[in-house]
């Protein structure tokens, strides 16, 4: 979080948060009400003022304000660049601690920053990094792997750098609740929201 912006939560503590405004796509986009934001000097201050409360609801700190993110995936949007997987916001991921693969073969992971999936336009990087039990996932084995029901454990393996997680299976549907957080974050009950952003 900015200085600037620690600086207007102690000035103004009590500014209505701001709901059903901002969104995050599945390949890490910023959205105002649907329309792609495309401004780098907008993107990366939602980028430097993003983070999650203690009930898993993400948003950018806009000054004083919350503005709560819908997620079309999950708060972190992963990018490959060469061995390393990064953050749609920039933070280079080190030691994921789960993984898990959805019914479309998107790929989940827990990080040290929080929960996450590979952007769809990475299958490559994933297909390069799947584990079957001889080498280089098979494709007859990542068929098996997401034919299993959900909670299951695959036979495959995420592997890069030194590390080795096991997958699982998940549906993108209870990615939020395997993984602590909110797709759809709604106010709490007596929380004051505001209909507008601050000028």
């Amino acid at each position: 979080m900015e200085d600037w912006a620690l600086r207007a939560m102690a000035r103004w503590p009590n500014v209505p948060a701001l709901f059903g405004w901002l969104s995050l796509d599945r390949r890490g986009r910023w959205r105002i009400r649907g329309e792609l934001i495309s401004r780098p000097q907008i993107t990366d201050t939602f980028d430097r003022n993003y983070a999650a409360d203690e009930h898993g609801r993400w948003y950018f700190q806009n000054g004083p304000q919350r503005g709560y993110v819908q997620l079309e995936t999950a708060p972190l949007v992963l990018r490959a660049e060469a061995e390393t997987l990064r953050t749609h916001n920039g933070l280079a991921v080190a030691s994921p601690t789960a993984a898990w693969l959805d019914e479309d073969g998107g790929l989940w992971l827990a990080t040290e920053h929080g929960p996450a999936a590979l952007s769809d336009q990475e299958a490559e990087w994933l297909l390069v990094h799947l584990h079957g039990a001889q080498g280089p996932v098979e494709e007859a084995e990542l068929a098996t792997a997401l034919a299993l029901p959900a909670g299951s454990r695959t036979d495959l393996w995420l592997k890069w750098g030194e590390l080795a997680l096991p997958l699982h299976r998940l549906t993108r549907a209870e990615a939020p609740q395997v993984l602590g957080f909110a797709a759809e974050p709604q106010p709490l009950p007596g929380e004051k929201t505001s209909e507008r952003a601050p000028d």
